[in-house]
């Protein structure tokens, strides 16, 4: 396999980005389901699976962004194929939140809206170059959902 189908793969995570309408969305399910399947390998060893998360987390930031870079030579800049910033960024918004179901869910929504509407100047990270600006945009969004979902947490165990 030669080293630009690596980063094709890569940043189309595993051919999602290939979706023809919605492959933001879809590649922060595929996030979802890996955040499943990590549970399923450390379903009490809350600590191992959150150091695991965190680990794959900041492994595919660094990865995610050099296969940006490459693949936004080959697609333009910022393409919908590319969505391995969605999975990051999915990731990074279930960082050191326990594990259900109910959490898995209110992270996706709350990141796809951080994502999708870019509040909070999260517009501003895309100006980067190299692929940063690929990522930090969802990196920023995967931040502020979990931040919000952080409180939400609070609120709910304060209030029941």
């Amino acid at each position: 396999m030669n080293h630009q189908r690596l980063h094709i793969i890569i940043a189309s995570a595993l051919g999602v980005g290939y979706i023809p309408k919605g492959s933001g969305t879809f590649g922060a399910i595929l996030a979802c389901l890996g955040i499943i399947g990590l549970n399923a390998l450390f379903p009490i060893d809350t600590i191992r699976y959150q150091a695991v998360l965190v680990g794959l987390t900041i492994i595919f930031l660094f990865i995610g962004r050099k296969a940006s870079e490459i693949t936004e030579q080959i697609w333009g800049e910022d393409s919908s194929k590319i969505v391995i910033d969605e999975v990051v960024g999915q990731w990074l918004s279930l960082c050191l939140i326990p594990f259900s179901w109910v959490n898995l869910v209110l992270g996706l929504i709350l990141f796809r809206i951080y994502d999708i509407f870019k509040p909070f100047n999260i517009r501003s990270f895309e100006k980067y170059e190299k692929g940063w600006g690929v990522m930090l945009d969802d990196v920023a969004a995967g931040i502020w959902a979990n931040l919000t979902l952080q409180v939400l947490l609070l609120l709910i165990n304060f209030y029941v």
